[in-house]
């Protein structure tokens, strides 16, 4: 059963006015001529309602990351950079810590830390930042304009860019996954062009996964969308509301191929074979990892985000029963291989919102009036981009408002006390605390930081995690490795009871953090 009335159209890409309307234009005393007519279509173009809704995105997006300069991985990627830039060599073991000092280590992300880096020594902190806004907004502008593309209705492809916003502040931060959740939009774009404009498109895939191994291990995430879209292809069946939607054979050879292709590309590597296992690796072989890091953790149904994410699939499913529409085979699979990831771990909820919003929008196509490229009005329009401009220049934080951030998240009072006070030997620091020391103090090897991969196969991981959680005398630990001082959060547990131990002493103490020292 083909579906060619389910062909998606994009109303952005509208047709020139008829020969009506030009007339009515020319008799009304607007220019006329070829160079009028392309000049008024451009200004159509650029001060469109389209393009309003889009500046509307990316003002929120932009007021969304302005207070996220704290995560606490950026400093560890940003040091990675740093390296890979002035030694042109990516690490292959660990070279931060003295826990696993030498263990083999995957800088998998190395592109992406590179671009991270490379944004910091052209700008600093505020380079950072608006690498952040940047990628943000191409987020949400990618989501809007896929599924602009998909519903046919920049109208609900607005309401797609306001879902995925809602799932994208899970992740929002300067981190190398930013760059992946692009890629995979671009994915999306792509398999969109070539299935209903070229496909010719689809040879722009193994490139893409080129690309995206070498900045995000979420690959995987494309891999298994491109096998969805590959395998639906072939399923041309009509079971109720449920349709497959079958490909020309021509159009499911060539995927086929770009595929293959897809694969091979992602030996196109620095690092080999190893790069392309280490997302199984991490699912696999690292149970501390995927079930002790807070982001992997399952999410909060009663948050905003939960309770989004209920709704969203809820309607994938209800919607088509309420209006009586088909559901495609490839969308029911694409949103069950989303909820899958998004139940399991909350950091997935921004994969669930990529692949779901188009769907969900394509579901709704006619409940809303579309957008009518004719009725546009210019000036209006002009105006709100002028207001929102400036708006969005505003909103971005200055250097001041950074530093601010950097202060309120990291332990730099407390740091700079260890410097002046010279305290020597090693340290035992805090699990978030170790990507900012790695960063601001070299000199110093941290105990652990929020490279998990390489100290839970390394051994240190789950004896951290038994010390801060006091399931083991905590002065095993500190002996092992012949700890000096300790540098905590002020709120640990801790806190409470290395005073107890004989020899140890808190020589400093902010509202950020304390610092214990072993007295001789």
């Amino acid at each position: 059963m083909k579906l060619d009335s389910q062909i998606p159209t994009c109303e952005i890409l509208s047709e020139p006015l008829s020969g009506a309307d030009s007339q009515s234009a020319a008799s009304r005393g607007a220019p006329s001529g070829p160079g009028a007519h392309a000049s008024i279509h451009g200004w159509r173009s650029i001060f469109s309602f389209p393009v309003v809704m889009g500046a509307l995105l990316i003002v929120l997006m932009a007021f969304t990351v302005r207070p996220r300069f704290g995560d606490p991985d950026l400093w560890w990627h940003l040091k990675t950079g740093e390296i890979i830039w002035n030694t042109h060599s990516i690490p292959r073991v660990d070279v931060f810590s003295f826990t696993a000092q030498g263990h083999p280590w995957i800088a998998q992300e190395w592109l992406s830390q590179v671009a991270i880096y490379g944004a910091w020594k052209l700008g600093g902190n505020t380079g950072l930042m608006l690498w952040l806004v940047v990628l943000s907004s191409l987020l949400v502008i990618g989501a809007y304009v896929l599924s602009t593309l998909y519903a046919g209705s920049c109208k609900l492809g607005f309401i797609a860019g306001m879902v995925t916003w809602l799932f994208s502040t899970v992740g929002l931060a300067i981190r190398p996954h930013m760059i992946g959740y692009l890629l995979l939009v671009c994915e999306l774009l792509i398999l969109y062009m070539g299935r209903w404009r070229d496909r010719r498109w689809f040879w722009a895939l193994p490139p893409l996964f080129a690309l995206w191994i070498n900045c995000h291990g979420s690959f995987i995430f494309g891999l298994v969308v491109l096998a969805v879209v590959l395998g639906c292809s072939y399923f041309d069946f009509g079971l109720g509301l449920l349709v497959g939607d079958g490909w020309r054979k021509e159009e499911r050879n060539m995927l086929a191929v770009a595929f293959a292709l897809s694969v091979a590309a992602l030996f196109v590597n620095p690092i080999g074979p190893k790069l392309i296992w280490y997302p199984f690796d991490v699912m696999l072989n690292q149970p501390l990892n995927v079930h002790t890091i807070s982001e992997w953790q399952q999410p909060s149904f009663e948050s905003l985000r939960g309770l989004g994410l209920l709704a969203t699939a809820g309607l994938i499913f209800l919607v088509p029963l309420l209006r009586r529409s088909p559901l495609i085979l490839q969308e029911l699979m694409l949103a069950a291989v989303g909820f899958g990831f998004a139940v399991r771990h909350e950091r997935m909820t921004i994969v669930f919102g990529i692949l779901a919003s188009p769907i969900l929008c394509r579901l709704l196509q006619g409940t809303w009036d579309r957008y009518r490229r004719e009725q546009d009005r210019v000036l209006p329009n002009a105006i709100m981009l002028a207001l929102l401009v400036p708006a969005i220049a505003l909103i971005f934080p200055n250097s001041r408002n950074l530093q601010q951030q950097v202060e309120k998240n990291n332990p730099v009072k407390a740091l700079e006390f260890v410097k002046r006070s010279r305290l020597s030997g090693r340290m035992l620091n805090e699990y978030v605390y170790g990507g900012y020391l790695i960063w601001t103090a070299p000199e110093r090897k941290v105990f652990v930081d929020g490279r998990a991969d390489v100290y839970e196969p390394a051994g240190v991981l789950a004896e951290y995690i038994n010390w801060n959680q006091l399931q083991a005398d905590p002065r095993t630990l500190l002996d092992k490795y012949n700890i000096k001082f300790c540098l905590l959060q002020r709120n640990s547990g801790l806190t409470h009871v290395l005073p107890l131990l004989p020899g140890w002493k808190m020589v400093f103490s902010d509202e950020m953090a304390a610092v214990f020292a072993r007295q001789a």
